[in-house]
């Protein structure tokens, strides 16, 4: 009551009549607590960030047809954005728990540590990929590769080139995403903590911070010149917005679904964005699209995450939701249980997708560049990836079936997973 006496004369007088109901409408939206959902296990989440995660293994296979299996040649947002939206829910789910039930301090030490995990599987990514790329363009005479893997600062000034390595800031070809994420983690528990309490203060702070370093050009430096490939301080906006759904923001926002016209309304912007993008990538077409509306779309703005990317992935979601819903009988189909597999062991099917994204590169480089070849390299990885994902989820099941607490008897040794 003695904050609504303050605020009411603080609008006081004739006129602050007028605006006392407004301000308490402000104050409400901005005011409300976050609720998690019940704990039931949403298998959509796994499903397409295991998506996600074979869309960014085939789209970093440059020059082969396997991109045309990905969405990026089909829309604005690719499986970057999505990975990032559903690990911003997903880590809310998780740790948001964990810090309402157990407190700040135990909920941040566990996010410390998952991006303690994050950095050294990225270390270890980029010191294979340095050493990997070193080792094969002086086996086969091809300094070319060395440009094509952006490692050429590695040979020039190669102390220098690994401390800025270290410090994130110098990354070879398509180690973007998990420097980015580590960066999202790294933030994490001071978000959360407010967005426990305030969860609409932080999506708008959230949205303010987006639009400012879009506006002012605001990015992280690069070694050894330019900005970082995924701003964080864009992308940060997916991830606050998976947090912010999380949290109650999907729940509180339900009966949207049931508008035809916003469904209408998704499907047709997924189109423009289907015919602005095959025009972008497809010369013979583009004559078709008015200079006013390239100017605006081609190319796509990825590094700062252009308001269109954004768009593109909340019409794509509104419209996948209300096509599959949480208890659709389709998700328990075994075509999809390997991509639901990936989902559930993100991080270890991520960090192999990325080894394998190399040994493709190679291999059709130096190989065989048919389409028989692409096609036999993609699947294989695909088919790794996965067999990755079930021996981790295996190994995780002998782990759990262990006598005290998952505790060998004394003795004997575990087997590294």
């Amino acid at each position: 009551m003695e904050k609504e006496t303050l605020a009411d004369e603080t609008f006081g007088g004739t006129a602050g009549w007028a605006l006392r109901p407004v301000w308490r409408r402000i104050r409400d939206v901005i005011a409300v607590r976050s609720v998690l959902p019940k704990s039931q296990r949403d298998v959509r989440l796994d499903l397409f960030r295991g998506l996600a995660n074979w869309l960014i293994f085939l789209g970093h296979i440059p020059d082969s047809v396997l991109a045309w299996f990905t969405t990026r040649n089909y829309g604005f947002s690719d499986g970057a954005d999505l990975f990032v939206l559903i690990s911003g829910y997903t880590a809310t789910l998780v740790f948001g728990k964990m810090m309402m039930e157990r407190g700040f301090v135990i909920g941040a030490t566990r996010v410390l540590r998952r991006v303690w995990q994050l950095y050294v599987a990225h270390l270890l990514i980029f010191m294979f990929y340095l050493t990997a790329v070193h080792y094969l363009s002086h086996k086969f005479d091809d300094p070319h590769l060395m440009d094509q893997f952006n490692v050429t600062p590695l040979m020039n000034v190669p102390v220098e080139t690994l401390l800025q390595g270290l410090l994130l800031k110098f990354k070879p070809l398509n180690l973007d995403v998990l420097p980015l994420y580590i960066v999202l983690m790294a933030a994490f528990p001071i978000f959360l903590w407010f967005m426990l309490r305030w969860r609409n203060a932080v999506m708008i702070g959230s949205i303010g911070l987006y639009l400012a370093a879009r506006h002012y050009g605001w990015n992280f430096a690069s070694y050894p010149a330019g900005v970082w490939y995924f701003n964080p301080l864009t992308w940060q906006l997916l991830f606050v917005f998976g947090a912010w759904l999380a949290l109650g923001g999907a729940a509180a926002n339900r009966g949207l679904l049931q508008f035809r016209s916003l469904y209408v309304l998704s499907i047709g912007f997924v189109l423009f964005a289907l015919a602005i993008t095959l025009a972008e990538r497809i010369p013979e077409l583009r004559q078709f699209v008015p200079d006013a509306i390239a100017e605006s779309f081609i190319p796509n703005d990825k590094t700062n995450l252009a308001p269109y990317r954004v768009i593109h992935l909340v019409s794509l979601m509104f419209i996948v939701v209300s096509l599959i819903p949480v208890d659709w009988p389709g998700l328990k189909w075994p075509i999809f249980k390997p991509m639901i597999r990936c989902g559930q062991q993100s991080l270890p099917v991520f960090c192999v997708g990325l080894f394998l994204s190399f040994i493709a590169h190679f291999v059709l480089d130096f190989g065989s560049v048919g389409v028989v070849a692409q096609l036999l390299v993609g699947a294989a990885g695909l088919w790794i990836m996965t067999m990755v994902a079930y021996y981790r989820a295996w190994s995780k099941e002998v782990d759990k079936g262990l006598p005290s607490g998952g505790k060998l008897p004394k003795g004997e040794a575990r087997a590294e997973p």
